[in-house]
């Protein structure tokens, strides 16, 4: 029998939880937004980048490798966004 992890299904509590605030959702339950950063999980929800929102622009700040706990990369942004 298959496992599968579906890292998106709990994307959008483990931002809420990790950074205390209700993310604003975008593109389904792949990407939030929390100010004017916005949070992806993107190559196979494999990656979580970490974007800066210019309007409509995009600044890509960094990307974090999602390996099982989605909580992990996460923390990492938040680190990364507070240093």
């Amino acid at each position: 029998m298959k496992h599968i992890v579906d890292r998106a299904a709990d994307f959008v509590l483990a931002v809420e939880r990790v950074f205390g605030v209700r993310p604003r959702l975008l593109d389904g339950s792949r990407a939030v937004q929390i100010d004017e950063v916005k949070l992806s999980l993107q190559a196979g929800e494999r990656e979580l980048c970490v974007i800066r929102m210019h309007g409509a622009l995009e600044e890509y700040l960094a990307v974090f490798e999602v390996r099982g706990d989605i909580e992990v990369p996460l923390l990492q942004a938040k680190e990364f966004l507070h240093a």
